[in-house]
């Protein structure tokens, strides 16, 4: 079944939501309401961390939704390489749809949008991400009747709340309406994602899988959850070391990118130093105080005068 994500992406989405609509013969042991009934404190205290409360009331500066893409590059980047490679086996091939789901080149579209041509020279996986990534290489090569936890709770969740997401981002960061910047949300071959999610969950409760595998299965998603929130966690920290500045056009971390990790003093702010922070951000924000410029004004006419009396 799996071809069938591949070729003749219209009639073959056609025929898949064809299938029976099990929603009316659900069982408590079905993979799916497991998974949804498992998962339902994860799925709360993730929704309302700092960073996704913030980003849906359309508070998200520019520089940290551009790291977010960036630790997702490489989150979709794990997941879907993990899942070429298990492909065939029977507790994910029936999962496997590369056409429908794969986020890994429309999010290399958005980081092209927002880092320019040479982006991949420009970024790299932080260490919250990077757990996530080696997380999942470890499920694809070692324990791959677990990988669906992680499809699962990626895609159900960007066919979900990743499209009122789009429209958030769209309008707090006046990215244009032509998508450019949130190719990642946009799913061209999914005509209608509520049947999409209707099937899928169909498909995870036709695996021919035991309790124990499904308990398991159900514990690898909370762990997803997790790693999703840590990641959160993450961008919470950073973004209180952006200044407004960066977000309303005024002067930008650094060298002018805006990327904090620019400044040496980024990762021991992070890990939560008790250094004075970056001194490029203080003393513009101290530049920008009328009682420093006085002084400095003053400064400035003393000398003025001491080098125009050297002079004579």
């Amino acid at each position: 079944m799996a071809a069938e994500g591949s070729e003749g992406p219209d009639e073959a989405e056609a025929l898949r939501y064809e299938e029976p609509d099990e929603d009316d013969c659900l069982s408590p042991t079905d993979l799916s309401e497991l998974l949804k009934e498992g998962t339902k404190e994860s799925h709360d205290r993730a929704e309302n961390t700092q960073f996704v409360k913030d980003f849906l009331k359309g508070k998200i500066k520019r520089e940290l939704f551009k790291l977010g893409t960036v630790a997702l590059y490489y989150t979709y980047s794990a997941l879907e390489e993990e899942m070429e490679r298990n492909k065939d086996h029977p507790a994910f091939a029936p999962l496997y749809f590369p056409l429908e789901l794969h986020r890994k080149e429309a999010l290399e579209k958005d980081l092209e949008y927002f880092y320019g041509e040479g982006w991949r020279g420009k970024i790299q996986c932080s260490e919250a991400a990077q757990r996530y990534v080696d997380r999942i290489h470890h499920v694809g090569q070692n324990e791959p009747e677990l990988l669906g936890a992680h499809a699962y709770t990626r895609y159900m969740g960007d066919l979900s709340g990743g499209q009122v997401l789009k429209k958030v981002a769209q309008r707090a960061l006046k990215l244009p309406s032509t998508g450019e910047g949130v190719h990642f949300y946009t799913f061209e071959h999914v005509s209608n994602p509520q049947q999409f999610k209707q099937f899928y969950r169909a498909r995870l409760n036709a695996l021919d899988l035991d309790k124990g595998t499904k308990e398991q299965i159900v514990q690898e998603a909370n762990k997803a959850f997790e790693f999703n929130m840590q990641v959160f966690d993450e961008l919470d920290k950073i973004g209180a070391l952006l200044t407004e500045d960066v977000q309303d056009g005024g002067l930008p971390l650094h060298d002018g990118r805006g990327d904090p990790r620019k400044c040496p003093y980024y990762a021991a702010k992070l890990a939560g130093s008790e250094g004075s922070g970056c001194p490029y951000r203080l003393a513009t924000a101290m530049l920008k105080q009328p009682p420093v410029q006085l002084a400095l004004a003053a400064c400035l006419a003393v000398l003025a005068g001491v080098a125009a009396w050297y002079v004579m």
